[in-house]
């Protein structure tokens, strides 16, 4: 599994297929006097709307049953929906053509900047009240750009997870830690019982990539994330120091499962389903919310009686933060019917249809949590939710030879030495002045 995929025969395909097909009718097809959602506007509100979106299979027909609420809703609209597995390229390619889709989901806010930038996109301010009383401002920040709200993070995704074999804490009588200390305290406790406390697929950089920025986004603080995100402070700053200090203490060779050479060798499928072997090699593997996926699709494994999840602890007091990712809605043509759309996608109606379904989080605060199918989704979507400060995964922010590459190899070679702190930050530096510099 990787971080992004790059498979150039699929999106050559997927390119061709769309450009043929058609990402959207012109401009005049949709027609209305306003984007509200009451049954009155419905009435006045018509045409023909396309989206794009990366959803295929189940994530496909659960975004369709969605679409098919706001046609319920809207009659007189016909939606076409299309996917593509590389969004960004085949939307890039429609503006130049000029037939972009009426609205489209991206994978990362830094898409939607370039679009936005580039003129490409159309403002949704019509939405703002619906997103202020649904969303916490983290997420209206990351829809904005230079002042403009352009984006709505329909579908989001919580990193800051720790998943767990609930046998192995038991049997070392230890409980989920809500504090870094005590987390700590109880990686001691399980080793001490037998059970080695970390799994880590190091072999996939990215899930060092996530371990760090869940550490420094607590002991740093949001803002000294965001300036390490844009390079406005470099990687040898003291903040850096301490949370790779933090870091060095989890994945020291006789913590996690394997020892060094075998962590750096194994994959974040393996570094899940070894938590849930019989024995377990490790008691914990700290990912996102996807995990759980890997956990009921790969092993036997059942929710709550043999595995269960908690929220990445705390450090010096910093509170209910969440890493993630989402996807965020932009609107490439101004229309009734896709404002209407959009309006639709901000209300918690829209997100508790694929909620109900599974394989959703829904960063709207007012979604009823009720509607979600387990206790497990309903504790990671909340939390997401319902964070007081939210970041998106700071690598997919960055310049990609830094982000998905430099950062990648150097964290693991941190992993071979993880007492050498200052001496892989001196290369971070390096490879991120370098990288910036040439973005």
């Amino acid at each position: 599994m990787t971080k992004r995929r790059f498979i150039l025969l699929a999106l050559l395909i997927g390119v061709l297929a769309f450009l043929a097909a058609g990402c959207g009718g012109d401009d005049n097809e949709a027609s209305g006097t306003g984007a509200t959602t009451g049954e009155g506007a419905a009435a006045n509100v018509s045409g023909n709307i396309s989206v794009l979106a990366v959803w295929t299979g189940a994530e496909g027909q659960n975004f369709q049953a969605v679409l098919d609420g706001f046609t319920e809703k809207y009659p007189d609209v016909k939606v076409t929906y299309k996917s593509a597995k590389e969004p960004a390229t085949v939307l890039s390619t429609a503006v130049e053509g000029g037939n972009p889709p009426d609205i489209a989901a991206l994978p990362q806010p830094g898409f939607m900047t370039d679009f936005a930038q580039r003129g490409a996109l159309k403002p949704i301010t019509f939405a703002t009240d619906a997103i202020k009383e649904g969303f916490s401002q983290s997420w209206l920040d990351l829809g904005t750009v230079d002042g403009t709200l352009y984006g709505l993070f329909f579908k989001g995704a919580n990193k800051s997870t720790i998943w767990y074999n609930v046998h192995a804490f038991d049997d070392a009588g230890v409980k989920p830690a809500a504090n870094w200390d005590d987390f700590l305290a109880a990686g001691d406790t399980l080793a001490q019982s037998g059970v080695t406390p970390y799994s880590i697929g190091a072999a996939d950089g990215w899930t060092l990539t996530d371990l760090f920025e869940n550490i420094y986004l607590r002991s740093a603080g949001p803002e000294k994330y965001d300036q390490l995100t844009k390079h406005e402070i470099p990687w040898t700053d003291p903040s850096v120091t301490e949370a790779l200090t933090q870091m060095g203490k989890l994945v020291q060779s006789d913590m996690i499962a394997g020892g060094t050479s075998s962590a750096l060798q194994t994959d974040f499928p393996t570094s899940v389903t070894q938590v849930y072997a019989v024995p377990p090699k490790a008691a914990q593997v700290l990912e996102g919310d996807f995990v759980g996926g890997v956990i009921t699709s790969e092993t036997k494994a059942q929710p709550e009686t043999d595995f269960n999840v908690f929220a990445f602890p705390e450090i010096n007091d910093s509170g209910p933060v969440v890493m993630g990712g989402g996807d965020v809605m932009v609107m490439f043509k101004d229309n009734p019917a896709a404002q209407a759309l959009i309006s639709y996608l901000a209300t918690p109606e829209a997100a508790e249809i694929w909620a109900a379904k599974g394989g959703f989080s829904s960063p709207n605060k007012n979604v009823d949590p009720n509607v979600y199918p387990d206790p497990i989704t309903k504790k990671t979507a909340t939390d997401l939710a319902n964070a007081d400060v939210f970041r998106f995964d700071m690598s997919d922010l960055m310049p990609g030879a830094f982000g998905s590459d430099a950062l990648f190899t150097l964290l693991q070679d941190f992993v071979k030495n993880p007492n050498d702190v200052q001496a892989i930050q001196k290369k971070l530096e390096t490879a991120a002045a370098s990288a910036f510099k040439s973005s």
